[in-house]
């Protein structure tokens, strides 16, 4: 294969890692707490022998995630949470504390109040929020402050990072924190109350055709080149 068929081949390899994400989105359409994710693409430029010549090269060098906020949706759930602004949610997994937005909670055998994988959510002192089993009605307040009968029990912690170049997509609605975190101070929390995926259905499916479009396009130039060695070929051995 020649130069040529090795450009349009690094897009090919982008555009296909740029489809298995919008593929992902769409997936997700009804997920809780979940963000879209995007493709980073970066160019490599270098030169040529030829004087003035040079030859670039796309590669999907990493992914973003948008932080748009999704829609927030009434459930009625005493541990529905949702965060209105920015911030996550703090849970203890297996693998560590990891971010999220999805807020469907239930109380564990334990008493804990944990995510759907079992996963306690902490508090802003990094601890699990156990509610009695004697409680009758579990209340949170704006700020995250959690009462039960009216008492305060504990307050729910919610984080952001400050560069979000350290923030690492883990699980779908997970998120790995590389730096740290540091504690929110302006974010509301909404009882009974779910944040919906924000991925745009209709602009997802306009996505995923352009790419579509871009990566055959990419192929009609792969076979043409095919086609063109091949005559070439042809070509110098009918001389020889």
């Amino acid at each position: 294969m020649d130069l040529p068929g090795y450009v349009a081949l690094t897009r090919q390899s982008g555009l296909l890692r740029e489809m298995q994400s919008v593929a992902n989105n769409i997936a997700n359409l009804s997920t809780t707490g979940f963000r879209r994710e995007g493709v980073v693409f970066a160019e490599m430029v270098e030169a040529l022998a030829a004087e003035g010549g040079s030859v670039a090269m796309t590669a999907a060098r990493g992914r973003y995630t948008d932080d748009l906020q999704g829609a927030l949706a009434q459930t009625g759930g005493a541990l529905d949470f949702a965060i209105e602004g920015e911030g996550f949610f703090t849970v203890m997994t297996p693998a560590g504390e990891r971010l999220t937005r999805a807020g469907a909670f239930a109380r564990s055998a334990d008493g804990e109040i944990v995510d759907m994988d079992g996963n306690p959510l902490l508090d802003e002192g990094g601890g699990p929020i156990v509610i009695p089993f004697e409680a009758e009605h579990v209340g949170v307040a704006a700020d995250g402050t959690v009462s039960v009968n009216g008492e305060p029990v504990a307050k729910i912690g919610v984080v952001t990072v400050e560069d979000q170049t350290e923030l690492f997509r883990e699980g779908g609605v997970r998120f790995r924190a590389e730096g740290g975190t540091i504690p929110v101070e302006d974010g509301r929390i909404v009882q009974g109350f779910l944040e919906q995926s924000n991925v745009n259905a209709v602009a997802e499916m306009a996505r995923m055709i352009a790419v579509q479009r871009a990566y055959e396009y990419g192929q009609k130039l792969l076979d043409g080149e095919d086609d063109r060695i091949r005559l070439v070929v042809r070509t110098l051995g009918q001389q020889a």
